[in-house]
């Protein structure tokens, strides 16, 4: 095989998420990206340092996309609309993406190569609650829940972990209007 012109870590990267979007997150590995790419598996070492770090490389791409459509969804807006828009733009990508979603470590913050990407994620969940005047340590219970309520639903949703006849948007609003009525009314000074 001959390597491919242009081969770079984004390349890699990108080659790695069209294979988990098309197969899943276990069909992940160097000999399928190199495949992929059209070089030899030792090759991708000149680009990443193995799996590992490509899934990593990969999760923090997932993440950084997710805080971009997030931050793209709530321009403009405030308080009950931008939670709304956060939550609904959230289990959308999700929905739309589950493979991929599935790249992103659950503690990102923790993990030099995801650190960056996790914080900005993070950051476009506190400036929503900014609105309220959270911070400290009711913005980060604030985050977990807005963080619970779009995971787990949509996870289980992409998974098909809803079986019974009602609409999932009503399910979903119902949370979105009871998260946001446990949100303060007046702004915290």
């Amino acid at each position: 095989m001959s390597p491919r012109a242009g081969l770079s870590p984004s390349a890699v990267i990108d080659a790695a998420l069209e294979i988990v979007d098309a197969q899943g997150h276990g069909a992940l590995t160097l000999a399928s990206v190199a495949a992929r790419t059209g070089v030899a598996t030792p090759s991708l070492y000149k680009h990443v340092a193995g799996l590992a770090e490509l899934r990593a490389l990969a999760g923090a791409r997932v993440m950084s996309e997710l805080a971009q459509e997030l931050t793209d969804a709530v321009m403009g807006l405030s308080r009950d609309e931008a939670v709304s828009a956060l939550l609904q733009t959230g289990r959308s990508y999700v929905v739309k993406h589950p493979h991929r979603y599935a790249l992103m470590p659950l503690d990102a913050l923790h993990h030099p190569l995801t650190a960056d990407a996790g914080a900005k994620l993070i950051n476009v969940l506190l400036a929503v609650l900014r609105g309220y005047g959270l911070r400290g340590a009711a913005a980060v219970h604030a985050t977990r829940c807005m963080r619970v309520i779009m995971h787990g639903f949509a996870s289980l949703e992409a998974a098909g972990g809803f079986g019974l006849p009602e609409r999932l948007d009503d399910t979903y609003q119902q949370l979105i209007d009871m998260f946001v009525a446990s949100l303060p009314k007046e702004k915290i000074r």
